[in-house]
């Protein structure tokens, strides 16, 4: 028992120097939701620099955080880590999907496979709101090119069939995303059908005129 106080204030110094670093993720987790949360409204209402400056701010601040739990697995793969993490995919994707550019691997955002994933999902839910807006604006072609990107996001998404252990709740969030499409396919729908309705009113109405 000579031992037992070296012992002791041994693991005390890794349990302050571990509660430190949780300390530290959980303030900077929450710095990258909020930088993420201003990208995606950036780009919702077409903002693309002050996006891109969110977006890259977030960026920063995500690598700063997982170098603080890299060191410790348990804290790098606890949900308040990689649930920013998500979000930052999330906000990435989505700026990618709305500018038409090629999407960002998962090497360069630095996620966890099953992390991708959520946030893939995640954002090709976010383009309903978008698609609404393009609908609202009468610009039906980039609103059709938007929905049939989430319909491939979730033909995909579909075929990743593993336990929510492994893949983090993938398969609820996937069904969330069926019904954004099957929702967004109906109201891009009945858009299109107004509209034909509404220009074929106004050219019978011309030849009547005439």
């Amino acid at each position: 028992m000579n031992n037992l106080e070296a012992i002791s204030e041994s693991i005390r110094a890794a349990l302050e120097a571990k509660h430190a670093a949780r300390e530290k993720i959980l303030n900077e987790s929450r710095g990258v939701v909020r930088l993420c949360a201003n990208t995606i409204r950036a780009t919702h209402r077409r903002e693309w620099s002050e996006a891109e400056k969110m977006l890259t701010a977030a960026r920063a601040a995500l690598e700063s955080m997982l170098e603080t739990a890299r060191p410790h697995p348990d804290l790098y793969h606890a949900g308040y880590t990689q649930d920013s993490a998500k979000e930052f995919v999330e906000a990435a994707i989505t700026f990618a999907l709305i500018r038409d550019q090629e999407l960002p691997t998962l090497e360069t955002l630095r996620a966890e496979p099953s992390t991708y994933l959520n946030g893939l999902c995640e954002a090709a839910s976010e383009l309903r709101r978008y698609i609404l807006d393009l609908l609202r604006a009468d610009e039906y072609d980039q609103a059709g090119r938007l929905l049939d990107k989430i319909d491939q996001v979730y033909d995909t998404l579909v075929t990743f069939d593993y336990p929510d252990a492994v893949s983090g709740g993938l398969r609820h969030r996937a069904d969330s995303l069926r019904g954004v499409l099957e929702r967004t396919r109906g109201d891009f729908t009945m858009s299109l059908r107004q509209k034909r309705l509404q220009d074929a009113l106004a050219r019978a109405e011309k030849r009547i005129e005439g």
